[in-house]
């Protein structure tokens, strides 16, 4: 049996080179600000079974799966003492679940009409990235279904985005946070090796992907499913209300392990600017 000597004194690679490319979630971070069209879709999933949630308890598992998601709001205590109340004592059902997904895609497409803008400073910024000194491919992964991606391709490409590689659920064996759609998304950009690529996302379940990648994460706050809010509602809403749900973003996407958490997307130079120097110098995500 062959033995490699070398190992004995730890021999190892590192990746002293730079990102090369950012790999994007799209609701909350691309588009949709505030995650409100499959928020909005499972309040008026529950409501059509006899049950009424609030957004905040409709937003608490997002980045999850359909099923997994409407799974997680009924292990809710409250959720699930309002659906026996509903339901006549019953408790909720395996086949309630599916029955309740196979009812989101045509809802949520419907929502998306409203819902599919491109957030602002994503395609100057995209632009920015995609050119020297950065030179970043970019990518995408989602937990829509494929025909759900190809409308906000088609929605997100006339208005600035339009990603090298896109990847859904429907491609790989698990939703986030399991790391295929972005292992795969690496794959069709051929970009490697993993060090090299930056997850970007606004939900704890993205930054997990990113992590259980191994790669370099970045959490959106202002955009996201934390804070909440569209665009003129962030315009509208006062100070100390904004300011109360970006302290819960941070907090939500800081608790999660993201290596960098940022207001907007706009801010995303500077930090592969950061992790660039911290690659350079050896470090790894």
């Amino acid at each position: 049996l062959f033995h490699n000597s070398l190992l004995e004194y730890g021999t190892r690679r590192f990746y002293r080179g730079r990102i090369k490319a950012a790999i994007f979630d799209w609701g909350g971070t691309v588009v949709d600000c505030g995650v409100c069209a499959p928020i909005l879709t499972y309040v008026e999933l529950f409501r059509e079974e006899g049950v009424e949630i609030t957004e905040d308890e409709a937003r608490a598992p997002m980045g999850s799966k359909s099923s997994v998601h409407i799974a997680k709001v009924l292990e809710k205590e409250a959720v699930a003492k309002r659906w026996r109340q509903a339901k006549g004592g019953a408790d909720p059902t395996e086949a309630d679940v599916e029955r309740m997904v196979q009812k989101f895609i045509p809802q949520v497409l419907s929502s998306l009409q409203k819902y599919s803008n491109v957030i602002d400073g994503v395609a100057e910024t995209v632009a920015t990235l995609r050119k020297p000194p950065f030179n970043l491919k970019i990518g995408s992964t989602t937990g829509y279904p494929q025909h759900v991606l190809k409308i906000l391709l088609n929605a997100s490409s006339t208005q600035g985005f339009t990603p090298d590689a896109s990847i859904c659920l429907s491609e790989v064996p698990e939703a986030k946070p399991s790391p295929f759609m972005l292992w795969r998304c690496a794959t069709s950009l051929a970009v490697f090796p993993i060090e090299a690529i930056l997850k970007v996302d606004d939900s704890v379940n993205g930054i997990h992907e990113g992590l259980l990648a191994g790669c370099w994460t970045v959490g959106i706050a202002r955009t996201s499913s934390y804070v909440g809010l569209t665009e003129q509602q962030l315009e509208e809403v006062d100070s100390v209300e904004l300011t109360r749900r970006m302290n819960r973003a941070y907090k939500h996407l800081t608790n999660s392990g993201a290596h960098y958490v940022i207001d907007t997307i706009r801010d995303l130079p500077l930090v592969i600017n950061d992790i660039n120097r911290r690659l350079i110098s050896g470090e790894k995500p």
